[in-house]
Protein backbone atom coordinates (compact mmCIF):
# COMPACT_ATOMS: atom_id res chain seq x y z
CA UNK A 1 0.00 0.00 0.00
CA UNK A 2 1.51 3.54 -0.94
CA UNK A 3 0.78 6.23 0.64
CA UNK A 4 -1.66 8.54 -1.59
CA UNK A 5 -0.92 12.28 -2.81
CA UNK A 6 -2.88 14.15 -0.42
CA UNK A 7 -4.25 17.58 -1.47
CA UNK A 8 -5.14 19.88 1.73
CA UNK A 9 -6.59 23.38 1.97
CA UNK A 10 -4.68 24.71 5.08
CA UNK A 11 -4.81 27.57 7.30
CA UNK A 12 -1.59 29.54 8.26
CA UNK A 13 -0.58 29.82 11.38
CA UNK A 14 0.60 33.13 12.36
CA UNK A 15 1.49 33.30 15.98
CA UNK A 16 4.47 31.81 17.39
CA UNK A 17 3.55 30.00 20.68
CA UNK A 18 4.47 27.87 23.23
CA UNK A 19 8.15 28.87 23.69
CA UNK A 20 10.60 26.82 25.00
CA UNK A 21 13.82 27.58 25.61
CA UNK A 22 16.64 24.57 24.27
CA UNK A 23 20.00 23.56 24.32
CA UNK A 24 22.31 21.40 22.68
CA UNK A 25 24.82 18.86 24.17
CA UNK A 26 27.61 20.13 21.86
CA UNK A 27 27.91 22.35 18.98
CA UNK A 28 27.77 21.35 15.06
CA UNK A 29 30.25 21.39 12.61
CA UNK A 30 30.00 24.76 10.35
CA UNK A 31 30.68 22.80 7.24
CA UNK A 32 27.78 20.11 7.90
CA UNK A 33 30.05 17.91 9.99
CA UNK A 34 29.25 15.92 12.72
CA UNK A 35 25.86 17.15 14.83
CA UNK A 36 26.25 18.54 18.65
CA UNK A 37 23.71 17.53 20.81
CA UNK A 38 25.48 14.95 22.79
CA UNK A 39 26.78 13.35 19.36
CA UNK A 40 29.69 14.73 19.01
CA UNK A 41 31.40 17.89 17.93
CA UNK A 42 32.68 20.91 20.26
CA UNK A 43 32.21 24.85 21.44
CA UNK A 44 28.86 26.48 22.25
CA UNK A 45 26.22 28.10 19.95
CA UNK A 46 23.90 30.36 20.55
CA UNK A 47 20.49 31.68 18.73
CA UNK A 48 17.03 30.89 18.25
CA UNK A 49 15.48 28.60 16.03
CA UNK A 50 11.84 28.54 15.27
CA UNK A 51 9.23 25.65 14.59
CA UNK A 52 5.70 24.90 14.51
CA UNK A 53 3.75 21.83 13.72
CA UNK A 54 1.91 18.77 15.47
CA UNK A 55 1.00 18.97 19.26
CA UNK A 56 1.75 15.22 19.52
CA UNK A 57 5.31 16.06 19.53
CA UNK A 58 4.59 18.13 22.69
CA UNK A 59 5.27 16.15 25.68
CA UNK A 60 8.42 14.93 23.44
CA UNK A 61 9.51 18.38 23.66
CA UNK A 62 9.26 18.62 27.53
CA UNK A 63 11.64 15.78 27.76
CA UNK A 64 14.37 17.25 25.34
CA UNK A 65 13.99 20.67 26.99
CA UNK A 66 14.57 18.90 30.33
CA UNK A 67 17.82 17.04 28.68
CA UNK A 68 19.10 19.54 26.40
CA UNK A 69 18.60 23.05 28.42
CA UNK A 70 21.82 22.15 30.65
CA UNK A 71 24.64 22.65 28.10
CA UNK A 72 23.52 24.78 25.81
CA UNK A 73 21.95 28.05 27.15
CA UNK A 74 22.35 29.93 24.59
CA UNK A 75 20.25 28.42 22.37
CA UNK A 76 16.15 29.19 22.33
CA UNK A 77 14.30 26.81 20.47
CA UNK A 78 10.49 28.01 19.45
CA UNK A 79 7.83 25.45 18.49
CA UNK A 80 4.01 26.44 18.59
CA UNK A 81 1.82 22.87 18.28
CA UNK A 82 -0.39 24.65 15.92
CA UNK A 83 -0.84 21.07 14.07
CA UNK A 84 1.26 19.36 11.79
CA UNK A 85 -0.44 21.11 8.42
CA UNK A 86 -0.19 24.71 10.00
CA UNK A 87 3.43 23.51 10.42
CA UNK A 88 3.98 22.18 6.90
CA UNK A 89 2.65 25.06 5.57
CA UNK A 90 4.21 27.88 7.66
CA UNK A 91 7.56 26.11 6.83
CA UNK A 92 6.93 26.38 3.31
CA UNK A 93 6.05 29.81 3.22
CA UNK A 94 9.75 30.62 5.16
CA UNK A 95 7.96 31.14 8.63
CA UNK A 96 9.66 28.85 10.45
CA UNK A 97 13.20 26.87 10.63
CA UNK A 98 12.07 23.61 11.06
CA UNK A 99 8.45 22.16 10.90
CA UNK A 100 6.63 18.73 13.25
CA UNK A 101 4.46 16.85 11.27
CA UNK A 102 2.46 13.93 11.72
CA UNK A 103 2.37 13.09 7.96
CA UNK A 104 5.24 13.32 5.42
CA UNK A 105 5.07 15.94 2.78
CA UNK A 106 3.11 14.98 -0.35
CA UNK A 107 4.18 15.73 -4.04
CA UNK A 108 2.61 19.20 -4.00
CA UNK A 109 3.93 20.11 -0.81
CA UNK A 110 7.50 18.61 -2.53
CA UNK A 111 7.28 20.86 -4.81
CA UNK A 112 7.08 23.91 -2.67
CA UNK A 113 9.75 22.57 -0.51
CA UNK A 114 12.32 22.78 -3.50
CA UNK A 115 11.16 26.43 -3.55
CA UNK A 116 11.93 27.38 -0.25
CA UNK A 117 15.14 25.17 -0.13
CA UNK A 118 16.36 25.08 -3.36
CA UNK A 119 17.75 21.82 -5.56
CA UNK A 120 19.46 20.16 -2.42
CA UNK A 121 16.05 19.23 -1.02
CA UNK A 122 14.72 18.84 2.52
CA UNK A 123 14.98 16.54 5.28
CA UNK A 124 11.91 14.35 6.67
CA UNK A 125 13.03 12.84 9.80
CA UNK A 126 11.23 10.04 11.68
CA UNK A 127 12.04 11.25 15.08
CA UNK A 128 8.90 10.47 17.27
CA UNK A 129 7.20 6.98 17.16
CA UNK A 130 4.26 6.79 19.20
CA UNK A 131 0.45 4.64 19.11
CA UNK A 132 -2.37 6.34 18.49
CA UNK A 133 -4.73 5.15 21.37
CA UNK A 134 -8.34 4.56 20.79
CA UNK A 135 -9.37 6.43 23.95
CA UNK A 136 -12.76 6.02 25.21
CA UNK A 137 -14.96 6.96 28.32
CA UNK A 138 -17.07 4.36 29.58
CA UNK A 139 -18.41 3.81 32.83
CA UNK A 140 -18.22 0.00 34.07
CA UNK A 141 -15.97 -0.96 31.23
CA UNK A 142 -11.90 -1.65 31.77
CA UNK A 143 -10.93 -3.28 28.77
CA UNK A 144 -12.48 -3.23 25.30
CA UNK A 145 -11.27 -5.08 22.43
CA UNK A 146 -12.46 -3.34 18.93
CA UNK A 147 -11.30 -5.71 15.51
CA UNK A 148 -10.68 -3.22 12.50
CA UNK A 149 -13.71 -3.80 11.02
CA UNK A 150 -15.70 -3.07 14.54
CA UNK A 151 -13.37 -0.07 15.09
CA UNK A 152 -14.13 1.37 11.42
CA UNK A 153 -17.93 0.85 11.81
CA UNK A 154 -18.06 2.93 15.06
CA UNK A 155 -16.03 6.43 13.42
CA UNK A 156 -17.92 5.58 10.18
CA UNK A 157 -21.11 5.84 12.50
CA UNK A 158 -22.61 2.71 11.18
CA UNK A 159 -22.09 1.25 14.77
CA UNK A 160 -23.62 3.85 16.75
CA UNK A 161 -24.44 1.61 19.97
CA UNK A 162 -21.97 0.27 22.72
CA UNK A 163 -24.53 -2.74 23.03
CA UNK A 164 -24.08 -3.29 19.26
CA UNK A 165 -23.48 -7.03 18.22
CA UNK A 166 -20.25 -6.29 16.65
CA UNK A 167 -18.46 -4.81 19.64
CA UNK A 168 -19.87 -7.60 22.10
CA UNK A 169 -18.85 -10.34 19.52
CA UNK A 170 -15.22 -8.51 20.14
CA UNK A 171 -16.08 -8.93 24.38
CA UNK A 172 -17.57 -11.40 24.80
CA UNK A 173 -16.65 -10.94 28.54
CA UNK A 174 -17.73 -8.02 29.28
CA UNK A 175 -21.25 -6.10 29.82
CA UNK A 176 -21.71 -3.31 27.50
CA UNK A 177 -24.61 -0.58 28.66
CA UNK A 178 -27.13 0.34 26.20
CA UNK A 179 -25.79 3.76 25.43
CA UNK A 180 -25.21 5.77 22.47
CA UNK A 181 -21.30 5.68 20.91
CA UNK A 182 -19.82 9.72 20.54
CA UNK A 183 -17.33 9.41 18.51
CA UNK A 184 -14.81 12.19 18.94
CA UNK A 185 -12.41 13.46 16.17
CA UNK A 186 -10.43 16.70 15.26
CA UNK A 187 -11.42 19.24 14.27
CA UNK A 188 -8.34 20.81 12.63
CA UNK A 189 -6.41 19.52 9.72
CA UNK A 190 -4.00 17.09 11.77
CA UNK A 191 -1.37 14.42 10.97
CA UNK A 192 -2.84 12.08 13.73
CA UNK A 193 -5.99 12.22 11.72
CA UNK A 194 -4.50 11.35 8.49
CA UNK A 195 -2.73 8.01 10.37
CA UNK A 196 -5.76 7.32 12.07
CA UNK A 197 -7.95 7.42 8.58
CA UNK A 198 -5.06 5.34 6.54
CA UNK A 199 -5.14 2.96 9.39
CA UNK A 200 -8.95 2.49 8.63
CA UNK A 201 -9.15 2.40 5.00
CA UNK A 202 -6.46 0.22 5.23
CA UNK A 203 -7.64 -2.79 7.19
CA UNK A 204 -11.28 -1.51 6.36
CA UNK A 205 -11.88 -0.56 3.11
CA UNK A 206 -15.43 -1.96 2.82
CA UNK A 207 -16.44 0.04 5.66
CA UNK A 208 -14.03 3.02 5.23
CA UNK A 209 -14.68 3.89 2.35
CA UNK A 210 -13.77 8.02 2.75
CA UNK A 211 -10.64 9.25 1.09
CA UNK A 212 -7.31 9.58 3.70
CA UNK A 213 -6.58 13.40 4.49
CA UNK A 214 -5.59 15.02 7.15
CA UNK A 215 -9.49 16.52 7.55
CA UNK A 216 -11.99 14.27 9.40
CA UNK A 217 -14.89 13.50 6.58
CA UNK A 218 -17.88 12.18 8.31
CA UNK A 219 -20.17 14.95 9.91
CA UNK A 220 -21.82 14.57 12.91
CA UNK A 221 -20.53 13.37 16.30
CA UNK A 222 -18.08 15.47 18.02
CA UNK A 223 -15.31 17.65 16.88
CA UNK A 224 -12.38 19.53 18.77
CA UNK A 225 -9.38 21.56 18.23
CA UNK A 226 -6.01 20.04 18.48
CA UNK A 227 -4.92 16.90 20.71
CA UNK A 228 -5.71 18.51 24.22
CA UNK A 229 -9.29 18.96 22.80
CA UNK A 230 -9.84 15.98 21.53
CA UNK A 231 -9.07 14.15 25.22
CA UNK A 232 -11.01 16.60 27.36
CA UNK A 233 -13.95 16.07 24.81
CA UNK A 234 -13.57 12.30 25.68
CA UNK A 235 -12.66 12.72 29.31
CA UNK A 236 -16.16 15.18 29.56
CA UNK A 237 -18.35 12.50 28.28
CA UNK A 238 -20.07 9.30 28.79
CA UNK A 239 -19.66 6.45 25.80
CA UNK A 240 -17.21 9.17 23.88
CA UNK A 241 -14.45 7.05 21.86
CA UNK A 242 -11.94 9.48 20.04
CA UNK A 243 -8.20 8.83 18.98
CA UNK A 244 -5.41 11.22 20.48
CA UNK A 245 -1.34 10.43 21.44
CA UNK A 246 -0.76 7.69 23.18
CA UNK A 247 0.86 10.00 25.49
CA UNK A 248 -1.97 12.08 26.26
CA UNK A 249 -5.23 9.94 27.30
CA UNK A 250 -4.23 9.60 30.43
CA UNK A 251 -7.05 8.59 32.87
CA UNK A 252 -9.20 7.33 30.07
CA UNK A 253 -9.95 3.96 29.36
CA UNK A 254 -7.44 2.81 26.19
CA UNK A 255 -9.15 -0.29 23.98
CA UNK A 256 -6.69 -2.87 22.21
CA UNK A 257 -6.65 -3.35 18.68
CA UNK A 258 -7.51 -6.53 16.11
CA UNK A 259 -4.15 -7.59 14.68
CA UNK A 260 -4.88 -11.26 12.92
CA UNK A 261 -5.74 -13.69 15.93
CA UNK A 262 -5.27 -11.31 18.46
CA UNK A 263 -5.77 -8.06 20.61
CA UNK A 264 -2.50 -5.45 20.64
CA UNK A 265 -3.11 -2.84 23.03
CA UNK A 266 -0.50 0.50 22.16
CA UNK A 267 2.53 0.77 23.15
CA UNK A 268 6.10 1.93 22.79
CA UNK A 269 7.31 -1.35 22.04
CA UNK A 270 4.43 -2.55 19.53
CA UNK A 271 4.74 0.55 17.78
CA UNK A 272 8.37 0.25 17.27
CA UNK A 273 7.87 -3.59 16.07
CA UNK A 274 5.66 -2.38 13.17
CA UNK A 275 8.22 0.42 12.02
CA UNK A 276 10.32 -2.02 11.97
CA UNK A 277 8.76 -4.43 9.84
CA UNK A 278 7.82 -1.21 7.44
CA UNK A 279 9.53 0.56 4.09
CA UNK A 280 10.99 3.85 3.23
CA UNK A 281 8.90 5.20 0.78
CA UNK A 282 10.44 5.50 -2.68
CA UNK A 283 11.09 8.08 -4.92
CA UNK A 284 11.76 10.71 -2.51
CA UNK A 285 14.95 12.78 -1.79
CA UNK A 286 18.42 11.64 -0.80
CA UNK A 287 17.83 12.76 2.85
CA UNK A 288 14.01 12.13 2.81
CA UNK A 289 13.38 9.09 5.31
CA UNK A 290 9.58 9.19 5.15
CA UNK A 291 8.16 5.48 5.88
CA UNK A 292 5.17 3.26 4.17
CA UNK A 293 3.73 1.93 7.57
CA UNK A 294 2.45 -1.54 7.33
CA UNK A 295 -1.15 -0.94 8.32
CA UNK A 296 -2.38 -3.95 7.47
CA UNK A 297 0.23 -6.13 9.61
CA UNK A 298 -0.81 -9.42 10.81
CA UNK A 299 2.69 -10.16 12.97
CA UNK A 300 1.77 -10.69 16.80
CA UNK A 301 2.76 -7.69 18.81
CA UNK A 302 2.72 -5.32 16.37
CA UNK A 303 0.13 -2.41 16.91
CA UNK A 304 -0.42 -0.87 13.44
CA UNK A 305 -2.37 2.54 14.66
CA UNK A 306 0.89 4.54 14.60
CA UNK A 307 1.96 7.50 14.12
CA UNK A 308 5.43 8.66 13.02
CA UNK A 309 6.03 12.80 13.92
CA UNK A 310 8.98 13.99 11.43
CA UNK A 311 11.01 16.47 11.54
CA UNK A 312 10.85 18.43 8.16
CA UNK A 313 13.87 21.27 7.20
CA UNK A 314 16.29 21.95 4.58
CA UNK A 315 19.66 20.63 3.80
CA UNK A 316 20.85 24.09 2.57
CA UNK A 317 19.42 26.69 4.61
CA UNK A 318 20.33 30.96 3.63
CA UNK A 319 22.68 31.52 6.82
CA UNK A 320 25.16 29.71 8.63
CA UNK A 321 23.89 30.84 11.98
CA UNK A 322 20.44 29.00 11.65
CA UNK A 323 22.16 26.05 9.62
CA UNK A 324 24.50 25.50 12.53
CA UNK A 325 22.08 25.23 15.07
CA UNK A 326 19.26 23.44 13.05
CA UNK A 327 22.22 20.69 12.89
CA UNK A 328 22.61 20.69 16.42
CA UNK A 329 19.44 20.70 17.76
CA UNK A 330 18.49 17.79 15.73
CA UNK A 331 21.90 15.93 16.44
CA UNK A 332 20.57 15.87 19.77
CA UNK A 333 17.10 14.98 19.37
CA UNK A 334 18.11 11.34 17.22
CA UNK A 335 20.76 11.18 19.72
CA UNK A 336 20.40 8.18 22.34
CA UNK A 337 20.23 10.69 25.25
CA UNK A 338 17.00 12.84 23.83
CA UNK A 339 15.05 10.10 22.00
CA UNK A 340 15.62 8.38 26.05
CA UNK A 341 14.41 11.68 27.19
CA UNK A 342 11.26 12.09 24.84
CA UNK A 343 10.63 8.26 25.55
CA UNK A 344 10.56 9.38 29.56
CA UNK A 345 7.88 12.08 28.94
CA UNK A 346 6.23 10.81 26.82
CA UNK A 347 5.77 7.59 26.25
CA UNK A 348 7.11 7.25 22.82
CA UNK A 349 9.31 4.26 20.94
CA UNK A 350 13.36 5.40 20.56
CA UNK A 351 14.49 5.19 16.91
CA UNK A 352 16.44 2.59 16.20
CA UNK A 353 20.46 2.42 14.96
CA UNK A 354 18.89 2.15 11.74
CA UNK A 355 16.99 4.96 11.82
CA UNK A 356 19.36 6.69 13.68
CA UNK A 357 22.33 6.27 11.54
CA UNK A 358 19.72 7.79 8.45
CA UNK A 359 18.99 10.77 10.54
CA UNK A 360 22.27 11.22 11.05
CA UNK A 361 23.55 11.40 7.47
CA UNK A 362 20.96 14.07 7.20
CA UNK A 363 22.32 16.09 9.97
CA UNK A 364 25.84 15.74 8.58
CA UNK A 365 24.47 17.40 5.68
CA UNK A 366 22.79 20.70 6.68
CA UNK A 367 24.74 23.31 5.51
CA UNK A 368 24.46 26.90 4.31
CA UNK A 369 23.98 28.70 1.02
CA UNK A 370 27.36 29.64 -0.67
CA UNK A 371 28.24 33.32 -0.95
Amino acid sequence: MKLSTRTRTLPIGVALAGTLALSACGAANEQGGTAGGGAGGGGEVSGTLVGAGASSQEAAMQGWRAGYTEVQPGVTVNYDPVGSGGGREQFLAGGTDFAGSDAPLDEEELAQAEERCGSAGVFELPNYISPIAVAYNLQGVDALNLSPVTLAGIFAQQITSWNDPAIAADNPDVQLPDLPITPVNRSDESGTTENFAEYLATVAPDVWTYEVSGDWPVPGGEAAQGTSGVVSAIGAGEGTIGYADLSQVEGLGVASVGVGPEFVAPTAEAAAAVVENSETLEGRGEYDFAIELARDTAESGNYPIVLISYHIGCIEYADQETATLVQDFMGYVVSADGQEAAAEAAGSAPISDTLRGQAQRAIDAITAAAG
